[in-house]
């Protein structure tokens, strides 16, 4: 009787200290709905254009006008002096023009001029043809401040990444943040991404190859990317006492069968 009681224990302990299974840690599996047989060679015609990030009210962009007369680089560059090299971000931020909460940036002498709604390549068109009515040589440079994407929950290394190129995937942006831990749930990523009218949350399953059809695959500007835990997550976090526990318990009931044993 205690001899089943003891291998109870020692299964259960095994239960507990057990790892992961290697099928929950897999990314781009194919669906069970999904014949993989019938799928194609390569999944690319599956996949799906990025769209181009739209600004929106308090977004900040970095705006630099270059002329080869230094007062009117000086007017329409007041922090970095228009010539100077070498900004970085804190003084991009500084020296940036934030769009308000009607969708309008402010430059000086020029006036309000609306951008939320237009690609950062349709403002600098804009931009061109607006200061040209002041210089006809000026070099426009339009660039996002807060272009960032946040990484919290379940990976190695959670916190706020820039952005450093038009085209970044999901997996890409996870790459960034030392990718998810073994304990992270891959199949209830949440993307959670602003848009004119409120946040958007998606749920998605970076373990399914139909990522590669998802409007989200590709990350944006401000988008919040969260890797949640596994159920049990805060167990497995804790193996190490609940295993210490019944190690303790084991060894007890095994000088108690001893005993027993001998004593008899």
């Amino acid at each position: 009787m205690k001899s089943n009681l003891v291998f109870t224990v020692f299964f259960v302990l095994i239960l507990l200290t057990s790892c992961v299974t290697k099928k929950k840690l897999l990314y781009l599996q194919y669906s069970d709905e999904i014949d993989k047989s019938s799928m194609p060679v390569s999944d690319s015609r599956h996949s799906i254009t990025p769209y181009t990030y739209k600004l929106m009210p308090f977004d900040n962009l970095y705006i630099r006008v270059i002329t080869p007369d230094p007062q009117w680089s000086a007017i329409f560059n007041p922090v970095s002096g228009g010539t100077s090299g070498g900004m970085t971000e804190e003084s991009a931020a500084l020296s940036g023009y934030p769009v308000d909460n009607f969708g309008y940036i402010e430059i000086p002498y020029v006036g309000k001029l609306e951008a939320a709604g237009k690609t950062i390549s349709q403002l600098k068109t804009e931009l061109d043809s607006v200061f040209k009515k002041y210089v006809n040589d000026a070099s426009i440079s339009v660039r996002l401040v807060n272009n960032y994407v946040n990484i919290i929950g379940e990976v190695k290394a959670p916190g706020r990444y820039l952005l450093s190129k038009d085209r970044v995937n999901i997996f890409e942006a996870l790459a960034m943040a030392g990718d998810m831990t073994e304990y992270s749930n891959r199949k209830k990523v949440k993307l959670i991404r602003e848009s004119p009218y409120g946040p958007i949350v998606k749920e998605l399953s970076l373990g399914d190859r139909s990522i590669f059809t998802s409007d989200f695959y590709y990350v944006m500007p401000n988008d919040i990317i969260y890797a949640p835990p596994m159920q049990g997550r805060s167990f497995q976090t804790n193996a190490t006492v609940y295993t210490l526990f019944l190690t303790t318990i084991t060894t007890f009931l095994v000088i108690l069968s001893f005993f027993s044993l001998t004593g008899n």
